[in-house]
């Protein structure tokens, strides 16, 4: 029978670098592992200036503060740390917030020797906390695992990875020092709530977003290991997106990762049976003669600029109805024309959402319905003049 190793978050391991005292509350010798952080200078210093911040944040979310699980997952080319949250665990975990990575070494692809400048990918946690960091503050995973242990150099297959503040690496993942701390101090809580392993995700990409996708793609197409290895990492990341729970991750004996529960890939080329697209809607177009690039006056919606927010963001509420399920916010940057009578016409989207074509063509029929402005106005004459706007759509929390 094949025998696996297993890698999962709660397996027992030695924890490194600065001593990391289990939390403990109760009896005479009360103790827990916040006041711990707390004997530190930067952590005490984080704590007093942004928990009561962090705390309304996750209010606003409409989260319970401190989380007692939470999740990190990081997206490599994508250049995003997220941080995920839940009290209970069998709930699922709920998006806190998106940090910017702001400094990447290497290429997409795991690490396997010490030097080579590669940040890992693949299934870690945390082991440890930091706060006397060169980096400001600092959380240590633990590299090289399981896998990392078979298929890296046996020598010398590095370590030391952390994610950190001070945006230089040369192989961790940094963010900002007004970052980490938030990570730090929302890290620190569930330790102190009795987390002891948080899981830290690293993935090449987002294998939601199709430029990512296809940057992978073509990194990958002539190395046949690096594709199945980042194919491990999409049934990982599949499992994460459906359930909002962590997949179970197994290391086999030739220190492959293995995915339990692996959800089925959409297979590029398959025929699939097509709806009908329904028929374009016929927009209002005119013939311009001219436009005008300066102006003396800028073209006034009915009402004035704040009566045209008001009307943009009842319009974004109204169009929710029409996204996808699985997307709750979108941004449309839509070009059309106020022409010298002041009609608005030749509607055009920018940027929007691929294949939502009701969902613009719904768009710029209401925006078309919007009534009169008052032209632009150049040496007192009205002419036409065209504007670009964003329009933020999204759905009801």
């Amino acid at each position: 029978m094949k025998q696996y190793l297993i890698s999962i978050i709660c397996i027992t391991a030695a924890l490194a670098g600065y001593a990391q005292p289990s939390p403990y509350k109760g009896g005479s010798n009360s103790f827990s592992f916040i006041d711990y952080q707390k004997g530190f200078p930067r952590p005490s210093e984080a704590l007093e200036r942004k928990e009561d911040t962090l705390q309304k944040q996750f209010e606003a979310k409409k989260l319970k503060w401190p989380a007692k699980y939470i999740y990190i997952r990081s997206f490599k080319y994508d250049s995003q740390l997220e941080v995920w949250v839940k009290n209970e665990i069998q709930e699922p975990f709920k998006l806190f917030k998106t940090y910017r990575v702001c400094a990447l070494a290497g290429t997409l692809g795991p690490k396997r020797m010490q030097g080579d400048y590669q940040v890992p990918e693949g299934f870690y946690y945390v082991n440890v906390f930091n706060p006397q960091s060169n980096y400001y503050l600092s959380l240590g995973i633990n590299y090289p695992n399981a896998s990392d242990k078979i298929l890296s150099d046996s020598i010398n297959p590095g370590g030391d990875i952390y994610i950190h503040g001070s945006c230089v690496t040369v192989g961790c993942i940094p963010i900002r020092d007004e970052q980490i701390d938030e990570v730090y101090i929302i890290a620190a809580h569930a330790k102190d709530q009795g987390q002891d392993f948080i899981p830290v995700h690293i993935l090449p990409v987002r294998f939601n977003v199709e430029k990512s996708v296809r940057y992978l793609e073509g990194l990958t197409k002539d190395d046949p290991m690096l594709k199945k290895f980042a194919a491990t990492m999409e049934d990982a990341y599949n499992y994460f997106e459906k359930y909002k729970q962590l997949p179970v991750v197994m290391t086999g004996e030739t220190g492959e990762y293995i995915i339990n529960d692996v959800l089925p890939k959409k297979i590029k080329g398959a025929t699939e049976e097509k709806k009908p697209k329904k028929p374009a809607m016929q927009h209002r177009t005119r013939t311009i003669a001219s436009l005008a690039e300066a102006v003396h006056q800028w073209p006034q919606f009915p009402g004035g600029g704040e009566a045209f927010m008001k009307y943009l963001e009842k319009l974004g509420h109204e169009l929710a109805a029409y996204l996808p399920e699985s997307i709750k916010k979108v941004y449309v940057q839509v070009e059309f024309i106020i022409d010298a009578d002041g009609v608005p016409v030749n509607f055009k989207i920018l940027k929007g959402l691929k294949d939502a074509d009701e969902l613009h063509d719904q768009l710029i029929q209401r925006m078309e319905n919007m009534g009169t402005w008052k032209p632009a106005l150049l040496h007192d004459k009205p002419v036409a003049k065209k504007m670009v706007q964003t329009i933020t759509i999204e759905a009801a929390q």
